[in-house]
């Protein structure tokens, strides 16, 4: 996996989501998120929203994963 195809499947999983993935070795990844489905929503359950977009590749092509996500409030701030 690179951090494209990473990206694309969040992108698919979180239609309309802004994406950014960046690894250094294709195997751990740090992902940004920005969705508005994060509203409301505590970060463990912000980043389940995202591992289920990746399924049975977590833990095997994607060993790791770091997670920023954000609604887009949050990120206009940042």
């Amino acid at each position: 996996m690179n951090p494209e195809e990473v990206a694309q499947l969040i992108r698919a999983g979180l239609p309309g989501a802004e994406v950014e993935v960046r690894s250094d070795d294709q195997t751990h990844f740090a992902a940004r998120v920005v969705a508005k489905e994060f509203a409301g929503l505590r970060p463990l359950a912000r980043h389940q929203l995202v591992y289920r977009t990746l399924g049975a590749l977590m833990g095997r092509a994607i060993h790791a994963l770091s997670i920023e996500a954000l609604t887009p409030e949050e990120a206009s701030r940042t």
